[in-house]
């Protein structure tokens, strides 16, 4: 069988890697750990992650609180810093407003401030923090991955292969970047180590008609996951995007449920610019969830916040490193008392 031009799985085109070798202690796994040690470990990454965001905001808020009674003045700045670190007019807005409430006049320590900061962030991020549900109906449950380049997506799909790997589940992985060579290499380095197969073509192969062949694959194989890396693209790039919107629509000629999840990786590093970017791949790939990367790389943390408010998407992981650990399910309550500065 054929799709536009190309053959599928087993010609020259494409190539079926089943190695394994690289097991989980290899990778500096911690499935040994109880549960109770395991949360514990990822709140640690987590505050640490999060420690040059919360720090920029506490060390702020101290300065501004410290040696003043509350007023409308004191309020506004808050407000002003809580924009400048990402939150968002409105959610600066909010936080402000309830820091405010019954104050004015009185003495307010930081300590207070950062605690109004974490249960109003608490409030926004609850109806977003859903974790990423395989259908088991579906067979295979497709995911499909996608984001702007350098956004830490080729490294995502292999923490999320391990996780589902460990997990039991059999996951098969599309190399679909085929514009660069070192993410198909890197995936099949990811492949090695969850002992997932990989279906990858030549550097330059056509990537939709290499999506078609893995999820042929994958169905004939009866996977129950397949996760699908696609290039780097900017938004504005109306020919990259156009190609995301052809690997879509190929998915649906095998499949017409597929993609049966679209997460888009987001580069905490870039701030405001991460709303733009949820927008548009929301508009062109449909959009069902968020990653975000590279929290512990940044002081702009809040930009989760923002896009939270503005978009309601599911967030289902965030990432504080780059050790296997180091993306985890997201959490709204332990995230807002890490941002904020706060103990567990």
């Amino acid at each position: 069988m054929e799709h536009a031009g190309q053959h599928v799985v087993g010609s020259n085109l494409f190539k079926l890697h089943d190695e394994t070798g690289i097991t989980a202690a290899d990778m500096n796994d911690s499935t040994t750990d109880a549960p109770g040690a395991s949360r514990q470990s990822w709140w640690r990454r987590l505050r640490g992650g999060l420690s040059r965001t919360s720090t920029a905001i506490t060390t702020a808020i101290t300065d501004l609180v410290s040696k003043r009674k509350l007023d409308a003045g004191v309020v506004e700045e808050l407000e002003e810093l809580l924009i400048r670190n990402d939150f968002g007019v409105d959610v600066a807005a909010r936080i402000a407003a309830a820091v405010g409430e019954g104050r004015y006049d009185k003495m307010i320590s930081a300590e207070e401030v950062k605690a109004i900061l974490a249960a109003e962030i608490e409030k926004v991020l609850v109806p977003v923090a859903r974790p990423l549900v395989i259908d088991g109906a579906s067979r295979p449950f497709v995911i499909l991955v996608a984001g702007v380049n350098g956004s830490g997506k080729t490294t995502t799909i292999g923490k999320l292969a391990s996780r589902f790997s460990r997990d039991g589940r059999q996951v098969m992985l599309a190399a679909g970047d085929t514009f660069r060579a070192a993410a198909i290499e890197q995936l099949k380095i990811w492949g090695e180590r969850t002992a997932s197969p990989v279906i990858a073509g030549a550097q330059g192969a056509d990537a939709a008609g290499l999506v078609f062949g893995a999820l042929e694959a994958a169905r004939a194989r009866a996977t129950e996951v397949l996760i699908v890396d696609t290039a780097g693209r900017l938004q504005n790039k109306a020919g990259l995007m156009d190609e995301l919107q052809k690997i879509v629509r190929v998915m649906k000629k095998l499949d017409p449920n597929a993609p049966h999840a679209v997460l888009l990786v987001l580069d905490a590093t870039v701030g405001q610019n991460a709303l733009s970017q949820v927008g548009e791949f929301s508009r062109i790939a449909g959009v069902t969830g968020l990653v975000m990367t590279k929290l512990d790389g940044t002081a702009r943390g809040g930009i989760l916040v923002a896009i939270a408010t503005k978009y309601q998407l599911p967030v289902h992981f965030i990432g504080v490193g780059e050790g296997v650990n180091d993306l985890a399910p997201f959490g709204a309550k332990e995230f807002a008392r890490a941002l904020a500065g706060l103990e567990r």
